[in-house]
């Protein structure tokens, strides 16, 4: 199965049990992946899914940050519960060392030696650890492993 198979088996057992608040959520994250389907004309794979789903916990993030800075408790509370329900769709996240050392293999495979590279490894990077890492983790390796 599929993981917008899952979402849809998920959006249904959801509607059954009248769960309002994780339902809403799960039509958000079906929404923006019928979107991105209909803009680019394409069937999207799990890969992809799960690049929405980061995409949409990373503005769920940044929503409860601005909502706490504005003293909003209870839209922050939304968000974060949004949060939750999104995180189940992403597969299991890699610790900083895991970071670290993946990075290093691919530095040392492609022969990056200094600053400049860091375009060229970060798209192989990204390639390698798409879902699997935050980003702004793998940036900040990736960074310290072409300085040092």
């Amino acid at each position: 199965m599929t993981l917008k198979e899952q979402i849809t088996e998920d959006m249904k057992t959801a509607m059954r049990a009248k769960d309002s608040e994780r339902l809403g959520t799960i039509r958000l994250l079906l929404a923006a992946i019928k979107q991105k389907e209909i803009d680019e004309r394409i069937v999207l794979d799990d890969v992809a899914v799960i690049a929405i789903v980061d995409k949409l916990i990373k503005q769920r993030k940044d929503s409860i940050e601005a909502f706490e800075k504005a003293e909003r408790k209870d839209l922050a509370d939304k968000e974060a519960a949004e949060q939750l329900v999104l995180q189940v769709y992403l597969p299991a996240r890699m610790s900083a060392e895991e970071v670290r050392a993946a990075v290093q293999a691919i530095v040392t495979s492609l022969g990056a030696t200094g600053p400049g590279d860091m375009g060229k490894v970060m798209g192989a990077v990204k390639t390698a650890l798409a879902g699997k890492a935050d980003m702004g983790q793998v940036s900040a390796a990736v960074k310290a492993a072409l300085a040092g």
